[in-house]
């Protein structure tokens, strides 16, 4: 290609055109692998800074990528939508009814609408194969950029997170995720377990149980650490009979899961005298037992939960609970694709802290609603 130099059209966004063209014209494929920047800078008869800034423009947008030490490659075709133009990012969430991402979806779009953007959403229907079907499509209608709220508890880079990732495309993670390289913004959530546990026994509480998530779920063994934690720095020794793991896979039967643990927690000859329990959900499912059964919360046993869901609030026992900083994720979320997309640096990986919230389950003085 012969550059037009009287072309007013700058000469990186006409190397950019070009690039653009040959891809949809299909002379190149995608997965090939692009001139140096050496070559291209010879063919187009320009500076190295020219090509360099062509080349960044194209990867911002996701077209191309850079293996380190290897090359540039193609990784998509441009596409002619009309998202071109209006800063449009993609959520996929695995189920709408999430009482937990919800809230992160609310913050997500009152981020969106503040930088005048458009968000897209889909729900892979509870079927964690589609979840990587919903990411390939968004890539199709070209959206800048992807937050992936998963609710699968393998809590590993699915094959789509890790495509992503090596693609170098603008995406972020704000359900946990056990691989330290992907880019994720979430709670401290071993912090929170202790926040929890360390509260109930600073208020007298002397013997707590843990409700894990189903046997095998990182995210659970993740806050047992913090509870382990509270545990050992008030001298307690764990008593592993008090440990009750949910028994259906999925945040859609948490609920059902804690009340069957509760119905189990009735016949033990002597019980903790208070819980802490891996999600509100499940949290609220235990309550629902104990009171059927016509005990009392927290007389008979205290209950402290993690997520502070919106149910917590109005159930027949308002719960004490681990607040996770969802507002903060889901703007956070959206800052970081909107600093990649302008070529900022950013962390990979966001922690924050949540808080202790104290309600009526606990039965302590402090209470909040």
């Amino acid at each position: 290609m012969v550059i037009n130099f009287r072309d007013s059209t700058p000469l990186y966004q006409q190397i950019v055109q070009h690039i653009r063209a040959q891809i949809l014209a299909g002379d190149v494929q995608v997965g090939d692998k692009v001139p140096t920047q050496h070559e291209m800078a010879k063919a187009y008869d320009v500076s190295l800074i020219t090509v360099k800034k062509a080349l960044a423009e194209l990867t911002r947008e996701g077209i191309l990528f850079s293996r380190v030490g290897k090359g540039t490659y193609v990784a998509q075709k441009p596409i002619n939508s009309k998202f071109s133009k209006t800063l449009t990012f993609g959520l996929v969430l695995r189920d709408f009814d999430s009482p937990y991402f919800s809230q992160i979806v609310r913050s997500v779009e009152a981020s969106m609408r503040v930088k005048e953007g458009h968000l897209l959403l889909s729900t892979s229907s509870n079927k964690e194969e589609n979840e990587d079907k919903e990411i390939a499509r968004y890539r199709d209608l070209g959206v800048h950029g992807l937050i992936i709220a998963s609710m699968t508890r393998s809590y590993k880079a699915s094959r789509a997170l890790k495509q992503l990732h090596n693609d170098r495309f603008p995406y972020v993670v704000v359900s946990y995720i056990s691989d330290e390289d992907i880019n994720y913004i979430g709670t401290d959530h071993e912090y929170g377990a202790f926040l929890a546990t360390n509260h109930l026994l600073a208020i007298g509480y002397d013997k707590i149980g843990y409700i894990n998530g189903e046997k095998g779920n990182l995210l659970g063994e993740v806050r047992k650490g913090g509870f382990l934690k509270a545990l050992k720095q008030h001298g307690k020794v764990f008593d592993e009979q008090c440990e009750f793991f949910l028994d259906l896979r999925g945040e859609w039967h948490d609920y059902e899961s804690g009340y069957g643990i509760g119905k189990r927690f009735l016949e033990l000859s002597d019980p903790p005298s208070a819980m802490f329990i891996y999600n509100d959900l499940a949290a609220l499912g235990f309550q629902k037992a104990i009171l059927d059964a016509g005990l009392r919360i927290p007389q008979d046993v205290a209950i402290v939960g993690f997520d502070n869901i919106k149910q917590g609030i109005t159930t027949a026992v308002p719960l004490s609970t681990i607040h996770q900083p969802t507002e903060e994720i889901g703007q956070m979320a959206v800052d970081m694709l909107y600093k990649t997309l302008r070529g900022e640096s950013t962390e990979n990986r966001v922690i924050l802290k949540p808080r202790l919230v104290v309600r009526e389950s606990c039965g302590s003085q402090i209470i909040e609603r």
